[in-house]
């Protein structure tokens, strides 16, 4: 069980135990080779023409990066000052949003590829890998479904609550916490999936990467990752291709295991947590996610509390609920552990009660403040 500080829900406002895992060996592995003739690197998939090997973690190279910096300071969901991305002259080059101007914050890392809005125990497997090589990142490409036209999504983890999930990895992870950069997908959308490398390799300097198996980049999404692998190769970094987690637990509902989408190979995925928590089955998101399932609320003019009950409007959600109903051995914090609860989650409002009275009297709430509920 996890129990923040008041780190944990530091939160700002937007309108809007960990169970085991099978840690699966990386499918492919490209290492940095001196040598112009250097072969092509090899698959662990059976793919007519290859040659397969396994992952090394002493075959791993070190490589010296190239010197191309850009002038640029913005602001940052992590709470690092800067400026806005309007001001279009500072914004055109830089590919990280929440990073300083140097662009140095991922500098000779690991970086691990993906959307990660779920933080499940996939992504996780991916920072683990990453941690093996190097400094462990999570590289994120947000604005998709602006620039894409998808419809609207609640997030998954309130933006918030991302460094306490992450901090909770570092086990995982060599006793490192994994930090997350953010880069604006639009920046990218039309970038060839050679461009795409080169940028990572000139702009940011890491060393290597990590990405699942089904992972696709560049325009269309047209490099797979046996192309991330080539094109890692010829820019002098290390590329792991890390097998996806699959959902173990089969879960059926009515007999029937849905279809969460086209690409649904039976992979932990962040579509099946979204399932599971708009069915309510917070036993299955538990294990999708490692995790209990946190709810981050902002505490508002019509937030009620009277004696051992909190009411507070379904407004003030910062990310994705659980379906609504009934829901017992809840645990309720505000940066603190404040004890165990049970929670009614109506169409209009979210109705808290406290197993003990005593856990509200010492802890007045004030306007703009968060709750996390913990669903167990």
């Amino acid at each position: 069980m996890e129990r923040g500080g008041a780190a944990a829900l530091a939160c700002t406002f937007r309108s809007s135990s960990p169970s085991p895992v099978s840690h699966w060996r990386p499918l492919l592995h490209s290492r940095i080779r001196p040598s112009a003739t250097a072969r092509a690197p090899h698959f662990l998939l059976p793919t007519t023409g290859r040659r397969y090997s396994f992952y090394s973690q002493k075959r791993f190279l070190d490589t010296s990066k190239g010197l191309k910096r850009f002038s640029l300071t913005t602001s940052s969901p992590f709470g690092r000052p800067g400026v806005s991305l309007n001001d279009e002259d500072l914004v055109k080059d830089k590919l990280l949003i929440d990073c300083g101007e140097d662009q140095d914050c991922v500098l000779d890392g690991i970086v691990a590829l993906g959307k990660f809005d779920a933080l499940h125990i996939g992504h996780r497997e991916l920072a683990m890998h990453a941690s093996k090589s190097g400094n462990p990142f999570l590289l994120s490409f947000v604005g998709m479904a602006e620039v894409l036209g998808w419809e609207y999504r609640p997030l998954i983890v309130a933006h918030c609550d991302r460094k306490r999930v992450l901090s909770s990895w570092a086990t995982y992870c060599r006793n490192v916490v994994p930090l997350e950069y953010q880069v604006e997908f639009s920046k990218v959308r039309y970038l060839t999936p050679h461009q795409f490398v080169e940028k990572l390799s000139g702009d940011l300097r890491i060393k290597g990467v990590v990405a699942g198996e089904n992972y696709r980049f560049g325009y269309k999404a047209s490099g797979d990752a046996a192309e991330l692998v080539k094109l890692c190769e010829e820019f002098g970094l290390s590329a792991f291709i890390v097998r996806s987690v699959m959902d173990t637990a089969k879960r059926s509902y009515n007999g029937a295991t849905p279809a969460v989408n086209s690409s649904d190979k039976g992979q932990v995925s962040s579509s099946r947590v979204r399932h599971a928590l708009s069915v309510g089955d917070i036993e299955y998101v538990s294990k999708l996610l490692g995790r209990k399932h946190r709810l981050v609320l902002t505490v508002s003019e019509y937030s009620l509390k009277e004696r051992k009950n909190i009411t507070v409007p379904k407004s003030s959600m910062l990310n994705m609920p659980p379906a609504d109903g009934f829901y017992e051995n809840c645990e309720l914090f505000n940066g603190g552990y404040l004890g165990l609860c049970r929670v009614v989650i109506n169409t209009e409002t979210i109705d808290i009660e406290m197993k003990d009275e005593s856990s509200l009297s010492t802890n007045p709430f004030q306007e703009d403040q968060q709750l996390g509920i913990e669903f167990g």
